[in-house]
Formats: structure tokens, C-alpha cells, sequence
């Protein structure tokens, strides 16, 4: 199973069968010390495995074994960790509360002092619990919403700033063959997650640690991805998913919800002809939102070798900038996790690209450490009725509210 950094950004982890361990084991490392073992999950983009070696291989102070790691990778280092074979150093889409909790990963804190305000706090707050860092971003995926410009013009449409603007541009746009709107062959429900939240102005979890979007106004807002759905405005059934431009590109859609990543593909093939948005705002108090992921970099608590662990991590995350940008934008199309390094990254200076940095930088938001799977599970199930079946959105939110809050409390307990 092929994995891109674009899967981070996703509603969840689908749980699966533990896959057997990957068998290449090369040694990446040019030093002559002990060895560390490092891990990474399978990349999709061209070339990544060999940059990564390359990285390893320029550290003098070390033999730095690099492990590609296919199948779930996720449960792969959650099993690894509770044993004494697991790696030194690993990237995380986390870690997780309970693995910080249990003293499975080592405090990063001091790694990061001297730049942590450098690091994208959208992505650095989810990898900190209790002021300590526990992993170092590495890079930034986000979502945005791509548009058309001259079906827009044609259609006397104006890139849509609020939540309303957009169920009105995407009616107003469907004609024909043409779509109004992509958010994904389920019409949403597993792409949006909390971004209409966010954009209405609430969150996942409040500073208090409960939940927070127990608001009818949070309802309301997400009746409104229904109104979508209701007035057929949205493409359904096409030929690949939402993280692929295709349907976009091809003209079967005015507007639509994807990364990033697929920004060099946009441009390829339709020029100047497009422009990006954050998910517009709703309500009085809503902003834009977008939402972001970004794999960092750990090490394990059971590494035999800790000292030497955090000064490669030290040494490729925070000190080596040239490996940094080089992993974010050489393969595939990223942003890097540091603030300096976006701003002066030549591919990310103009047009979309640069708009993009901005809304990572003014709009972004991540899923907070306290959200939990059984969380997820229980927003996404609700999410998916009220936008394909149109059940009450102030009903299932209730029932979301009640789980979540029961949720909340059994992990404030276990702290």
C-alpha cells in the first residue's frame, strides 16, 4: 500500500491487520558509530526514499539504517515502541496522547528552543501537550478550494467568501455536464471533517477541554453542506476521489476541494485559468479554515542510543534547512514546517502557491491532541447523515456532543 503525505490530512486512520514488518533494511548512514534505526512510511512521490538515504547518509556521527515501511504504518510504531526492536528515530502523525503519556516517546523540547517560534504553530501545537514538544514537524499538507476563473466570469460568479456565497455559486454553476462543486465522491463527509466548524468559528476542543461546538449555531452550519448535496450542485461518481485534480482539470467541475499536492498538475494544465480559497467563513464570528497535517520526526524512549538519537533529529530537523526545504518541495508539493523557509522558497513566492502559505499561516488548524479516534468516529458517522440523508443537523450533534464529552472525560482521567 502506497501512502502520500496527503493521507495525514484525512478523517482517520482506517484500523486494519498489523502488516508484516518491510524487509529493506539498508544502511543509510556515512558515519562510523553505532547504528540508529530510522523509519519512515512508504511515500508515494517519486524519489522520496532516496532523498531521505541521502539526508542519513551525510550524518558523521552515526549509521543511520533507513526503513521504508509499507502496509499501516500507524500500528506498525504503535506496536514497535512497546518493544526493545522497535527504531530510534521515526516519523509520527502524532504522537499520540497515550504514547506521551506512557513514556514512549522522549521529550524534544530543547531540540526546537531556539527556533520553536520559526516552527508553523498549526502544526507544532498538536506534537506539544503540556508545553514539551514531542515531535518535530517535518512538513505542511493542507486542503483548499480550487476554482475556475472563466466559468466563474462566465457564470457572473465571484470567488465565494462565506459559506452561503458557496451552496449560492455552486447552484449557480451547475449546468449541463458542469458541476457546481467536488468535495469528494461522498459529497464531503470524509474530506470537510471539522473545517465547516472551524469556519463558523468554533473548534473541535475548546481551552477547557470540552467540547467545542456544543452551539446550534455549529448546527446550522453544517446544514448547510445538505443544501449542497439537496440541490445537486455537487459532482458524485467521478472517476477518482477528491485528493485528485482530474475532475477538476477536465472540466467536469467549476470548483473543487483538494491539496496542495495538486497545485502542479492545476497549473500544467489549465495555465492561469484558476485561483485557490480558504473554506469560506460562516456566520458572524466564523473565519476562513483550512486544515493542515504535517508527519514529524520522534524518538523512541526504548532507543538504546537516546543521546545520539536527538542529535540526528536535532541535526536533520532543525539545523540542516537546505535537507528541509528539499524533502518539502523536490518531491511532490509541500510546504516546509518552519515559517523562514516558506517565505523564501522560490515555488512558493507567487500566485496560488503563495496564497496558500498564507492561509496555512493565517487560517490553519489541525486535529487537537484530546480528539481522540472514538471521537472522530462518532463527528464523521453524524457528519456523513446530515450531509447524504439529511437528518437533523441540531439532533446529531446533540448526540456527537454527548459522546464527545464522555470521551473528553475518560481521557482527562487517564492523565
Amino acid at each position: 500500500m502506497t501512502i502520500r503525505r496527503r493521507d495525514l490530512l484525512t478523517a482517520g486512520v482506517a484500523a486494519g491487520v498489523l502488516t508484516a514488518c518491510g524487509s529493506n533494511t539498508g544502511r543509510g548512514g556515512g558515519g562510523s558509530g553505532p547504528e540508529l534505526a530510522q523509519w519512515y512510511h512508504q511515500y508515494g512521490e517519486p524519489g522520496t526514499e532516496r532523498a531521505v538515504r541521502r539526508y542519513a547518509a551525510g550524518f558523521k556521527k552515526a549509521r543511520v539504517s533507513v526503513q521504508w515501511r509499507p502496509g499501516n504504518y500507524d500500528q506498525q510504531t504503535a506496536a514497535a515502541l512497546l518493544t526493545d526492536s522497535g527504531p530510534d528515530v521515526f516519523e509520527v502523525n502524532g504522537p499520540t496522547l497515550d504514547q506521551i503519556r506512557g513514556g514512549q516517546v522522549l521529550d524534544l523540547t530543547e531540540l526546537v528552543a531556539e527556533v520553536k517560534d520559526d516552527f508553523n504553530p498549526a502544526v507544532l501545537t498538536p506534537k506539544t501537550h503540556d508545553g514539551r514538544v514531542y515531535a518535530i514537524p517535518q512538513v505542511i499538507d493542507m486542503q483548499m478550494l480550487y476554482y475556475r476563473k472563466s466559468l466563474l466570469e462566465d457564470a457572473g460568479v465571484e470567488p465565494p467568501t462565506t459559506l452561503d456565497a458557496l451552496v449560492d455559486a455552486a447552484h449557480r454553476l451547475t449546468s449541463g455536464k458542469v458541476k457546481g462543486l467536488f468535495l469528494g465522491n461522498d459529497g464531503g463527509a470524509g474530506v470537510l471533517g471539522g473545517t465547516p466548524l472551524y469556519a463558523a468559528g468554533f473548534r473541535f476542543v475548546g481551552d477547557d477541554g470540552k467540547v467545542g461546538f456544543d452551539d446550534p449555531a455549529a448546527a446550522r452550519t453544517l446544514g448547510k453542506l445538505h443544501r449542497l448535496y439537496a440541490d445537486k450542485s455537487l459532482l458524485l461518481g467521478a472517476p477518482s476521489d477528491w485528493s485528485d485534480p482530474s475532475a477538476f482539470v477536465q472540466g467536469l467541475t467549476a470548483m473543487q476541494w483538494t491539496g496542495l499536492w495538486a497545485l502542479p498538475r492545476v497549473r500544467e494544465e489549465l495555465g492561469d485559468d484558476f485561483g485557490v480559497l480558504p473554506f469560506p467563513r460562516d456566520g458572524s464570528q466564523g473565519r476562513p479554515s483550512v486544515p493542515v497535517g504535517a508527519y514529524g520526526a520522534a524518538v523512541s524512549a526504548r532507543s538504546r542510543h537516546k543521546e545520539l538519537a536527538e542529535q540526528y533529529v536535532k541535526w536533520l530537523w532543525v539545523e540542516r534547512t537546505d535537507y528541509q526545504e528539499d524533502f518539502a518541495l523536490s518531491y511532490g508539493f509541500h510546504i516546509p514546517a518552519r515559517i523562514s523557509l516558506a517565505e523564501k522558497a522560490t515555488a512558493l513566492r507567487d500566485g496560488p502557491a503563495a496564497d496558500a502559505v498564507r492561509f496555512t499561516t493565517d487560517h490553519g488548524y489541525a486535529q487537537p491532541l484530546l480528539w481522540t479516534p472514538a471521537s472522530q468516529t462518532a463527528y464523521q458517522d453524524a457528519l456523513s447523515r446530515i450531509i447524504k440523508d439529511g437528518a437533523g443537523p441540531e439532533r446529531e450533534l446533540r448526540a456527537v456532543v454527548r459522546k464527545v464529552s464522555a470521551e473528553l472525560d475518560r481521557v482527562k482521567k487517564t492523565s
